[in-house]
């Protein structure tokens, strides 16, 4: 109980003392032209309020990332608070706030368009099509996760409210909040979801300081894997827990708000604080999960781990936690917490993918015609995703997903080096990540499957190389 209130301590610090620290690298101006109305088309560029455009940040980046991924990563032991605490703080915030930041200074733009800007032509056409890949993996597991959650708290009735029949209901409502202008669909609905995620998160928080249970102290052998599998702590945990920490797929929903969002000076409290945000539920989440495991009956020296592994799909765990501590609210609030947050993920990364592929192809987006257009290769591979099992989805998604986000951050790194802006929160977060994602492809059955020392040797060496080429440019290029 410790480790976890310390923690959640050090994520409200880390907001009002490192946030404000890199917030003061960038240098937001409250006079600054904004996209929402220099480029306003009444359709993804248009001034929202701030509130309402937080929840949407919030939403949009949060999925079932810092549940399901949680729940996943407590398995690891303690290490899990310390990855969410410090990846969030450094690392995911950072992230998501240069995102935010660099898409409003260069007019609104897209990911790819500014990594590429960065990092030239070639990164550029890299970035378009592993992000096109990875929102459309998004959509399909976005897809299919929703659908068996519901399939599993509605009753029978043949193929109606059948897994097959929510997956043609969210797919239709996927193809309405792509093409509709934001503010009709998801800017009436998000904030209703969102408020319902974040009022379930104080709920289960409340749980954990005042169920029986037993939870692990930073002092229970942090570094030492307690994973029932014996999974590696580095650098499978960094991979499970990936939207509680840091990941690639905030940095292609942070421009859907920059666009929306009506001063720099409001960049920290809706990029940085939404990660935090999903910090708090990251940790809530595991807490709860172990909590709550150890408090059940099992077998004879089954340990909190054990139990938790037991219990299966993450979203049967959340169920069962949601119900048995919260009651009817809390049954109510798994449905609308847990089904909407994926929901509304699937969604904006079809909208996300639909203004990626408009910026690249320069085709406007006032027109419906031209906005279905652009989205039917998107819906159609989605389409075909669904017949692919579903954790090989996952796996292949996950890993995008934080090789994506090391791109990010080697791109902001060199924006604010070329500005002659201090790029040392982008830098180093931009290492580790090197060495997370290249030493995962190497040691991974669904990457090259060698042993765990050569992948850690190949991911010291990327860093290494990569860490020597930026500070030689900016010894060559001081501003």
């Amino acid at each position: 109980m410790i480790t976890f209130s310390v923690s959640l301590v050090c994520l409200l610090l880390g907001y009002l003392i490192y946030g404000a620290i890199v917030e003061r690298v960038i240098r937001p101006s409250s006079t600054a032209p904004m996209p929402c109305y220099t480029k306003r088309d009444g359709v993804d560029y248009l001034p929202m309020p701030t509130w309402k455009v937080f929840l949407i940040q919030f939403l949009n980046i949060a999925g079932t990332g810092p549940i399901f991924g949680a729940i996943m990563g407590i398995l690891f032991g303690p290490a899990a608070y310390l990855w969410i605490v410090l990846g969030c703080i450094f690392a995911g915030s950072v992230h998501d706030y240069m995102c935010g930041m660099i898409c409003i200074r260069q007019g609104g733009i897209s990911l790819p368009e500014i990594i590429g800007n960065e990092l030239g032509n070639t990164m550029r056409l890299v970035i378009r099509i592993g992000s096109l890949i990875l929102l459309v993996l998004v959509g399909a597991v976005f897809v299919t996760t929703p659908a068996a959650l519901l399939d599993n708290m509605t009753p029978d009735r043949g193929w109606f409210f059948s897994s097959s029949f929510w997956l043609v209901v969210i797919f239709l409502y996927y193809i309405l909040a792509t093409l509709l202008p934001i503010d009709k669909l998801i800017g009436r609905v998000y904030p209703i979801f969102g408020m319902a995620l974040l009022l379930m998160a104080i709920g289960v928080c409340w749980g954990i300081f005042t169920k029986e249970g037993w939870m692990p102290e930073i002092t229970d052998e942090p570094f030492v894997s307690h994973h029932p599998k014996g999974l590696r702590i580095f650098p499978m945990l960094c991979i499970t827990i990936a939207c509680g920490a840091i990941s690639g797929f905030h940095g292609t929903q942070s421009p859907l708000m920059a666009r929306c969002l009506t001063s720099e000076r409001l960049g920290r409290p809706v990029f940085y604080g939404a990660m935090i945000a999903e910090g708090f539920v990251a940790l809530i989440w595991a807490a709860a999960a172990i909590k709550f495991a150890s408090a059940l009956p099992g077998e004879e020296g089954a340990t909190a781990y054990e139990k938790l592994a037991a219990m299966g799909n993450p979203a049967v765990v959340v169920k069962n936690i949601s119900v048995g501590w919260l009651g009817t609210i809390g049954a109510i609030l798994a449905i609308v917490g847990v089904v909407a947050a994926p929901i509304t993920s699937g969604d904006t990364a079809f909208r996300s993918a639909r203004l990626i592929a408009a910026d690249f192809l320069n085709i406007s987006q006032k027109s419906v015609k031209h906005r279905l257009l652009l989205c039917l290769p998107f819906f159609a591979a989605t389409t075909g995703l669904f017949f692919v099992d579903f954790t090989v989805l996952w796996r292949y998604f996950a890993w995008t997903n934080q090789t994506l986000a090391c791109f990010m951050l080697w791109a902001s790194a060199v924006w604010l080096a070329r500005r002659g802006y201090n790029p040392w929160p982008a830098y180093f977060p931009a290492l580790f990540m090197a060495v997370v994602t290249t030493s995962y492809i190497v040691i991974a059955p669904e990457g090259l499957g060698l042993p765990f020392p050569i992948g850690l040797a190949a991911g010291v060496v990327l860093m290494s190389l990569q860490g020597y080429h930026f500070v030689k440019y900016i010894y060559k290029n001081p501003k």
